[in-house]
């Protein structure tokens, strides 16, 4: 068993939800996990690494704690005050928010933690010391729910799931059946073109998760047309519930869904957020890909959705394999 120190900014939507999913899984794994939330920006803040040194010097005088953490893991930003704190560090990046600050800082870690394989391979590429872990995501899937041959995007308060090309896209095709939209008001337009009677778009905040899990359910094809990801919760998501998920082909989307399990629309690069590319969906593409889902046979999409299950359940049992390997080649 060791000790380890999970930093990450509590922002209270991704960052918590990973921060949640990781302390569960190293607790599985029969780990002692501390948490110490920070700041995003922890720049010109040390006093705060300063003070948790001192609790933890006197928690180990007291017989309490470790004198020092056997591993730290950072998620996301680089908090460098605190990597004295344990004997050994890794951080575990979502490239498209690793900033030139956090990358100038990267030596400073005994290995990169990574989620996907473009993550590895961009790290990798400079020379720094990288272990694969994969991710997981919650179970959504709820039985008694009925499915319908119907399009949802949940594109709640992110700014790069192509939501508003999305919503243009199929205000031209009247004839396509209704998308059902839920997006935080947050990040919707303030000035929306007039509603298409084929759009359901819920500008709205959604407080009870059941009304979401209703939702994954119900629809059998969800629109995930991400710019960029660290991992994919929102896709990976979907497929727990078996739904068709219809996604850019770029990494790393395509490496969550294949045309075994999915439906991958052409992207091409447009530009670059921090450690990431951000690729956008051709719109003919996405016409093509939403001709053939309303066109595929019961068979054909029972087969795909049946197959996009069967991945999430292996992923899920995959990941604490990853996570116990990487630990134990650092501790």
């Amino acid at each position: 068993m060791a000790s380890i120190h999970l930093i990450a900014w509590n922002n209270g939507r991704g960052l918590s939800h990973d921060i949640r999913l990781l302390d569960a899984a190293l607790r599985e794994l029969g780990h002692a996990v501390t948490i110490t939330s920070v700041p995003r920006r922890s720049r010109g803040l040390p006093w705060r690494a300063w003070w948790e040194t001192l609790r933890m010097h006197a928690r180990w005088l007291a017989g309490r704690g470790p004198r020092r953490y056997d591993l730290g893991i950072t998620l996301e930003h680089v908090h460098t005050a605190y990597l004295p704190l344990a004997r050994r560090n890794a951080l575990i990046p979502n490239p498209e928010w690793l900033s030139r600050r956090d990358r100038r800082q990267l030596h400073r870690f005994d290995a990169i933690l990574c989620k996907t394989a473009i993550a590895r391979d961009t790290f990798a590429a400079q020379g720094l010391p990288v272990h694969v872990i994969g991710f997981q995501s919650i179970d959504c899937r709820r039985d008694g729910v009925t499915r319908d041959r119907a399009f949802l995007h949940l594109a709640g308060a992110s700014r790069m799931k192509g939501t508003e090309r999305l919503l243009d896209v199929w205000r031209r095709h009247p004839e396509w059946p209704t998308l059902h939209v839920l997006q935080s008001p947050s990040t919707a337009r303030s000035e929306r073109p007039a509603a298409a009677p084929n759009l359901d778009h819920r500008v709205t905040y959604v407080d009870d998760i059941k009304d979401i899990r209703q939702l994954q359910n119900a629809h059998a094809f969800h629109l995930c047309l991400s710019e960029a990801e660290g991992w994919g919760h929102y896709i990976v998501e979907a497929m727990s519930c078996g739904a068709v998920v219809l996604t850019t082909d770029a990494p790393p989307m395509n490496e969550l869904v294949t045309a075994e399990r999915g439906l991958l629309v052409a992207a091409h690069e447009s530009g670059t957020l921090n450690a990431s590319a951000l690729w956008h969906f051709d719109e003919t593409a996405l016409e093509a890909s939403v001709a053939r889902a309303m066109a595929m046979s019961d068979e054909e999409l029972a087969r795909m959705s049946a197959a996009a299950r069967t991945w999430y359940e292996t992923n899920q049992a995959a990941f604490a394999g990853k996570l116990r390997a990487a630990i134990d080649a650092l501790c």
